[in-house]
């Protein structure tokens, strides 16, 4: 009989878990304005605080369309501000608002909570390993992706 591999069910299965357990860590932390999703694009926006869309895209591995709905309701919310570019009028440029900023630290707080839970029990040298291997997947399905 063949074995059954389920890496990727196991990562659907995990994301949906952690996703409800992250969006209750956020509210016990009295972020209630925002979700798991929009959160990764706030963090990522954190890291480098003035980016285009394009760039936030392949940086969240959002879709555009689904980034865009997003970015609405961030903006919405006065978390974030968009832009033209001034060196391209066809670039939009997305920033973050001081609102956002001070969001931050609590934000981290979460993020080291759930760092925390996910590799409980893990030794250094396994997270190194996992590390590796996820993004060696990451690697093969954004090279899908792309073709």
């Amino acid at each position: 009989m063949e074995n059954i591999r389920e890496g990727g069910f196991l990562i659907s299965k995990i994301k949906q878990i952690s996703g409800r357990i992250f969006d209750k860590k956020l509210k016990n932390h009295d972020i209630t304005d925002l979700n798991t999703a929009q959160g990764r694009i706030v963090f990522s926006l954190w890291q480098n605080d003035v980016i285009p869309i394009s760039e936030l895209v392949r940086i969240t591995a959002l879709s555009k369309t689904t980034l865009t709905s997003m970015l609405n309701r961030l903006e919405q919310i006065g978390y974030i501000t968009r832009s033209s570019d001034r060196d391209d009028n066809r670039k939009v440029i997305v920033s973050l608002t001081e609102k956002s900023k001070l969001l931050k630290e609590r934000y981290e707080i979460v993020s080291q909570e759930m760092t925390s839970l996910f590799y409980d029990g893990l030794a250094e040298s396994q997270i190194d390993e996992f590390e590796k291997i996820l993004t060696h997947i990451m690697g093969n399905l954004v090279k899908y992706e792309e073709e």
